[in-house]
Protein backbone atom coordinates (compact mmCIF):
# COMPACT_ATOMS: atom_id res chain seq x y z
CA UNK A 1 0.00 0.00 0.00
CA UNK A 2 1.03 3.51 -0.89
CA UNK A 3 0.60 6.53 1.26
CA UNK A 4 -0.27 9.66 -0.98
CA UNK A 5 -0.51 13.29 -0.42
CA UNK A 6 -2.31 14.72 -3.22
CA UNK A 7 -2.95 17.88 -0.38
CA UNK A 8 -1.57 18.96 2.56
CA UNK A 9 -3.55 16.99 5.28
CA UNK A 10 -5.44 15.07 3.03
CA UNK A 11 -3.84 11.42 2.45
CA UNK A 12 -4.78 8.70 0.20
CA UNK A 13 -4.00 5.26 0.83
CA UNK A 14 -3.77 3.54 -2.13
CA UNK A 15 -3.63 -0.37 -3.29
CA UNK A 16 -3.68 -2.32 -6.47
CA UNK A 17 -3.45 -2.20 -10.25
CA UNK A 18 -0.39 -4.18 -10.04
CA UNK A 19 0.30 -6.89 -13.07
CA UNK A 20 0.09 -10.19 -11.61
CA UNK A 21 -0.24 -9.75 -8.57
CA UNK A 22 -2.92 -11.32 -5.92
CA UNK A 23 -3.74 -10.45 -2.48
CA UNK A 24 -5.82 -13.43 -1.06
CA UNK A 25 -5.61 -16.40 -3.19
CA UNK A 26 -5.39 -17.50 -6.71
CA UNK A 27 -9.14 -18.59 -7.02
CA UNK A 28 -11.86 -16.09 -7.73
CA UNK A 29 -12.75 -13.75 -5.23
CA UNK A 30 -14.37 -10.32 -4.26
CA UNK A 31 -11.08 -9.05 -3.36
CA UNK A 32 -8.13 -10.12 -6.09
CA UNK A 33 -11.01 -10.05 -8.89
CA UNK A 34 -12.79 -6.61 -7.62
CA UNK A 35 -11.24 -3.80 -5.57
CA UNK A 36 -7.18 -5.00 -5.85
CA UNK A 37 -7.25 -5.32 -9.82
CA UNK A 38 -8.98 -2.34 -9.89
CA UNK A 39 -7.14 -0.09 -7.73
CA UNK A 40 -8.39 1.48 -4.68
CA UNK A 41 -7.65 4.39 -2.19
CA UNK A 42 -9.44 5.36 0.63
CA UNK A 43 -9.04 8.44 2.24
CA UNK A 44 -7.96 10.42 5.71
CA UNK A 45 -8.43 14.06 6.42
CA UNK A 46 -6.06 15.26 9.52
CA UNK A 47 -5.84 18.15 11.63
CA UNK A 48 -3.57 18.50 14.53
CA UNK A 49 -4.34 15.46 16.35
CA UNK A 50 -7.91 14.63 14.88
CA UNK A 51 -8.72 12.58 11.55
CA UNK A 52 -11.62 11.79 9.43
CA UNK A 53 -11.19 8.45 7.32
CA UNK A 54 -13.16 7.93 4.24
CA UNK A 55 -14.06 4.69 3.92
CA UNK A 56 -11.66 1.47 6.47
CA UNK A 57 -10.22 -0.44 2.60
CA UNK A 58 -10.42 -4.03 2.10
CA UNK A 59 -9.03 -5.77 4.83
CA UNK A 60 -8.20 -5.19 8.28
CA UNK A 61 -4.65 -5.56 7.19
CA UNK A 62 -5.05 -2.12 5.11
CA UNK A 63 -7.11 -1.06 7.98
CA UNK A 64 -4.36 -1.17 10.52
CA UNK A 65 -1.67 0.51 8.40
CA UNK A 66 -3.78 3.43 7.44
CA UNK A 67 -4.36 3.70 11.51
CA UNK A 68 -0.81 2.80 12.31
CA UNK A 69 0.19 5.83 9.77
CA UNK A 70 -2.15 8.19 11.12
CA UNK A 71 -1.24 7.35 15.07
CA UNK A 72 2.35 8.24 13.46
CA UNK A 73 0.98 11.79 12.86
CA UNK A 74 -0.07 12.32 16.13
CA UNK A 75 -3.65 11.47 15.63
CA UNK A 76 -4.98 10.32 18.92
CA UNK A 77 -9.50 10.78 17.60
CA UNK A 78 -10.62 9.28 14.62
CA UNK A 79 -13.97 9.36 12.44
CA UNK A 80 -14.57 6.92 10.32
CA UNK A 81 -17.21 7.77 7.16
CA UNK A 82 -18.47 5.23 4.69
CA UNK A 83 -19.58 5.56 1.75
CA UNK A 84 -21.69 2.73 1.34
CA UNK A 85 -21.76 -0.94 2.32
CA UNK A 86 -20.12 -2.62 -0.14
CA UNK A 87 -17.14 -5.41 1.15
CA UNK A 88 -13.81 -3.29 -0.32
CA UNK A 89 -15.11 -0.07 1.66
CA UNK A 90 -16.53 -1.77 4.80
CA UNK A 91 -14.07 -4.87 5.51
CA UNK A 92 -11.65 -3.09 7.81
CA UNK A 93 -14.21 -1.76 9.78
CA UNK A 94 -13.32 -3.40 12.94
CA UNK A 95 -10.06 -2.12 13.43
CA UNK A 96 -12.03 1.36 13.90
CA UNK A 97 -14.65 -0.22 16.38
CA UNK A 98 -13.65 2.15 19.48
CA UNK A 99 -13.92 5.08 16.82
CA UNK A 100 -17.28 7.35 15.91
CA UNK A 101 -18.37 5.42 12.76
CA UNK A 102 -20.69 7.72 10.53
CA UNK A 103 -22.68 6.47 7.55
CA UNK A 104 -26.16 7.54 5.98
CA UNK A 105 -29.62 5.22 7.23
CA UNK A 106 -29.48 3.30 3.97
CA UNK A 107 -25.63 2.34 4.95
CA UNK A 108 -26.75 1.04 8.56
CA UNK A 109 -29.67 -0.64 7.09
CA UNK A 110 -28.14 -2.68 3.96
CA UNK A 111 -24.97 -3.35 6.26
CA UNK A 112 -27.96 -5.02 8.68
CA UNK A 113 -29.83 -6.89 6.00
CA UNK A 114 -26.20 -8.21 4.72
CA UNK A 115 -24.35 -9.04 7.36
CA UNK A 116 -24.97 -13.16 6.79
CA UNK A 117 -24.01 -12.58 3.18
CA UNK A 118 -20.79 -10.61 4.32
CA UNK A 119 -19.85 -12.91 6.62
CA UNK A 120 -19.93 -15.39 3.77
CA UNK A 121 -17.89 -13.90 1.41
CA UNK A 122 -14.76 -14.96 0.00
CA UNK A 123 -12.59 -13.88 1.82
CA UNK A 124 -15.20 -13.36 4.49
CA UNK A 125 -16.21 -10.19 6.56
CA UNK A 126 -16.89 -10.64 9.93
CA UNK A 127 -17.53 -9.42 12.00
CA UNK A 128 -19.60 -6.44 10.50
CA UNK A 129 -19.01 -3.71 12.51
CA UNK A 130 -22.09 -1.18 12.54
CA UNK A 131 -21.96 2.41 11.91
CA UNK A 132 -22.74 4.16 15.49
CA UNK A 133 -23.74 7.89 14.20
CA UNK A 134 -26.49 8.55 11.46
CA UNK A 135 -27.49 10.76 9.20
CA UNK A 136 -29.98 11.37 6.29
CA UNK A 137 -29.62 13.25 3.02
CA UNK A 138 -26.15 15.79 4.93
CA UNK A 139 -24.70 16.20 7.62
CA UNK A 140 -21.66 19.09 8.11
CA UNK A 141 -19.15 18.21 10.02
CA UNK A 142 -15.79 20.21 10.97
CA UNK A 143 -12.22 19.13 11.16
CA UNK A 144 -9.79 21.76 12.75
CA UNK A 145 -10.33 24.87 9.96
CA UNK A 146 -11.89 22.65 7.45
CA UNK A 147 -15.47 22.27 6.39
CA UNK A 148 -16.66 18.64 5.79
CA UNK A 149 -19.40 18.00 4.17
CA UNK A 150 -21.33 14.55 3.62
CA UNK A 151 -23.60 14.21 0.89
CA UNK A 152 -25.79 11.11 -0.12
CA UNK A 153 -26.56 10.35 -3.42
CA UNK A 154 -28.25 7.63 -4.95
CA UNK A 155 -25.07 6.26 -7.71
CA UNK A 156 -23.47 3.10 -7.77
CA UNK A 157 -25.30 2.36 -4.69
CA UNK A 158 -28.75 3.43 -3.28
CA UNK A 159 -26.52 4.73 -0.04
CA UNK A 160 -24.20 6.34 -1.90
CA UNK A 161 -22.76 9.24 0.80
CA UNK A 162 -19.72 11.60 -0.83
CA UNK A 163 -17.46 14.04 1.18
CA UNK A 164 -17.29 16.95 0.22
CA UNK A 165 -14.72 20.17 0.74
CA UNK A 166 -16.58 23.25 -0.01
CA UNK A 167 -14.09 25.73 0.75
CA UNK A 168 -11.55 23.30 -1.82
CA UNK A 169 -13.74 22.13 -3.75
CA UNK A 170 -12.82 18.87 -3.00
CA UNK A 171 -14.89 15.83 -3.49
CA UNK A 172 -14.09 12.43 -1.98
CA UNK A 173 -16.45 10.18 -4.80
CA UNK A 174 -16.20 6.76 -3.05
CA UNK A 175 -17.69 4.30 -5.95
CA UNK A 176 -20.13 7.02 -6.98
CA UNK A 177 -17.64 7.89 -9.81
CA UNK A 178 -14.69 5.33 -11.06
CA UNK A 179 -11.78 5.88 -13.64
CA UNK A 180 -12.36 4.19 -16.58
CA UNK A 181 -15.72 3.34 -15.91
CA UNK A 182 -18.73 2.85 -13.27
CA UNK A 183 -19.51 -0.24 -11.79
CA UNK A 184 -22.78 -1.21 -12.19
CA UNK A 185 -24.47 -2.86 -9.17
CA UNK A 186 -27.71 -1.85 -9.05
CA UNK A 187 -29.09 -1.69 -12.74
CA UNK A 188 -32.40 -1.40 -12.69
CA UNK A 189 -31.79 2.61 -11.08
CA UNK A 190 -29.25 3.43 -13.52
CA UNK A 191 -31.87 6.10 -15.03
CA UNK A 192 -31.77 7.54 -11.01
CA UNK A 193 -28.09 6.97 -10.95
CA UNK A 194 -27.88 9.33 -14.28
CA UNK A 195 -30.12 12.18 -13.22
CA UNK A 196 -28.13 11.99 -9.41
CA UNK A 197 -24.92 12.39 -11.61
CA UNK A 198 -25.99 15.48 -13.24
CA UNK A 199 -27.55 16.89 -9.86
CA UNK A 200 -23.79 16.33 -7.97
CA UNK A 201 -22.31 18.04 -11.29
CA UNK A 202 -24.33 21.23 -9.68
CA UNK A 203 -21.67 21.16 -6.78
CA UNK A 204 -18.93 23.22 -7.04
CA UNK A 205 -15.83 21.06 -7.72
CA UNK A 206 -12.61 21.71 -8.80
CA UNK A 207 -10.86 18.02 -8.46
CA UNK A 208 -12.60 14.56 -7.83
CA UNK A 209 -10.63 11.61 -6.03
CA UNK A 210 -12.60 9.07 -6.25
CA UNK A 211 -11.81 5.44 -4.65
CA UNK A 212 -11.51 3.46 -7.98
CA UNK A 213 -8.66 5.42 -10.18
CA UNK A 214 -5.63 5.59 -11.44
CA UNK A 215 -2.59 6.02 -9.26
CA UNK A 216 -0.97 8.71 -11.12
CA UNK A 217 -3.79 10.84 -11.28
CA UNK A 218 -4.98 10.67 -7.54
CA UNK A 219 -1.17 11.55 -6.58
CA UNK A 220 -1.57 14.54 -8.92
CA UNK A 221 -4.79 16.21 -7.14
CA UNK A 222 -7.17 14.05 -8.83
CA UNK A 223 -9.93 13.93 -11.78
CA UNK A 224 -11.65 17.11 -13.41
CA UNK A 225 -15.26 17.43 -12.74
CA UNK A 226 -15.42 16.36 -16.65
CA UNK A 227 -15.15 12.65 -14.79
CA UNK A 228 -18.96 12.83 -13.92
CA UNK A 229 -19.66 13.81 -17.64
CA UNK A 230 -17.60 10.40 -18.76
CA UNK A 231 -19.27 8.01 -16.24
CA UNK A 232 -23.00 9.47 -16.46
CA UNK A 233 -22.40 9.72 -20.39
CA UNK A 234 -21.25 6.01 -20.41
CA UNK A 235 -24.38 4.76 -18.60
CA UNK A 236 -26.50 6.84 -21.19
CA UNK A 237 -24.93 4.95 -24.21
CA UNK A 238 -25.16 1.25 -22.48
CA UNK A 239 -28.84 2.04 -21.81
CA UNK A 240 -29.42 3.79 -25.35
CA UNK A 241 -27.39 0.41 -27.25
CA UNK A 242 -28.69 -2.23 -24.72
CA UNK A 243 -30.65 -4.18 -27.54
CA UNK A 244 -28.18 -3.61 -29.93
CA UNK A 245 -25.77 -7.02 -31.50
CA UNK A 246 -23.01 -4.27 -32.30
CA UNK A 247 -22.40 -4.10 -28.53
CA UNK A 248 -20.91 -7.19 -28.19
CA UNK A 249 -17.93 -6.97 -30.73
CA UNK A 250 -16.99 -3.29 -29.26
CA UNK A 251 -14.12 -3.10 -26.74
CA UNK A 252 -14.54 -0.51 -23.91
CA UNK A 253 -11.55 0.97 -25.53
CA UNK A 254 -13.75 1.70 -28.93
CA UNK A 255 -17.06 2.55 -26.63
CA UNK A 256 -15.89 4.98 -24.71
CA UNK A 257 -12.79 6.67 -27.35
CA UNK A 258 -14.48 10.17 -27.15
CA UNK A 259 -13.97 10.12 -23.23
CA UNK A 260 -10.69 8.79 -23.48
CA UNK A 261 -9.48 10.86 -26.26
CA UNK A 262 -10.42 14.13 -24.73
CA UNK A 263 -8.59 13.07 -21.46
CA UNK A 264 -11.48 12.54 -19.23
CA UNK A 265 -10.81 9.16 -18.24
CA UNK A 266 -7.39 6.97 -18.65
CA UNK A 267 -8.14 3.55 -20.47
CA UNK A 268 -7.09 0.67 -17.75
CA UNK A 269 -8.06 -2.91 -19.47
CA UNK A 270 -9.03 -4.67 -17.18
CA UNK A 271 -12.63 -2.23 -17.06
CA UNK A 272 -13.01 -4.42 -20.06
CA UNK A 273 -14.64 -7.07 -17.89
CA UNK A 274 -16.34 -4.55 -15.78
CA UNK A 275 -18.14 -3.48 -18.91
CA UNK A 276 -18.88 -6.76 -20.44
CA UNK A 277 -20.74 -7.54 -16.77
CA UNK A 278 -22.01 -4.27 -16.86
CA UNK A 279 -23.55 -5.21 -20.13
CA UNK A 280 -24.96 -8.07 -18.67
CA UNK A 281 -26.42 -6.42 -16.09
CA UNK A 282 -28.50 -3.97 -18.19
CA UNK A 283 -29.80 -6.70 -20.38
CA UNK A 284 -30.92 -8.68 -17.72
CA UNK A 285 -32.85 -5.82 -15.77
CA UNK A 286 -34.28 -4.68 -18.86
CA UNK A 287 -35.63 -8.61 -19.96
CA UNK A 288 -33.19 -8.82 -23.36
CA UNK A 289 -32.76 -12.05 -24.12
CA UNK A 290 -28.72 -12.80 -23.95
CA UNK A 291 -29.46 -15.56 -27.10
CA UNK A 292 -31.03 -13.01 -29.16
CA UNK A 293 -28.28 -11.07 -29.60
CA UNK A 294 -26.08 -13.12 -31.65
Amino acid sequence: MTVLEPYPGLYAYYDGRIVGKRLYSEAKNWLDDGAYSLGIATYALVASHEAIVYDSHTSLDHARAVRDHLEGLGVTAIRLVLSHWHTDHIAGNAIFADCEIIANRLTAKALIENVKTLARKTPPINPVVMPNRLFEGQMTLMLGPRTVELLQFDIHSADGTVLFLPDEGILLAGDTLEDTITYISEPEHIATHIAELNRLKTLPIRRILPDHGAREGIAAGGYAPSLIDANRDYLQRLLDRAEDPALDTLSLRDFVAEDIDAGRIIYFEPYEAVHRANIAEVRKARGIDAADQG
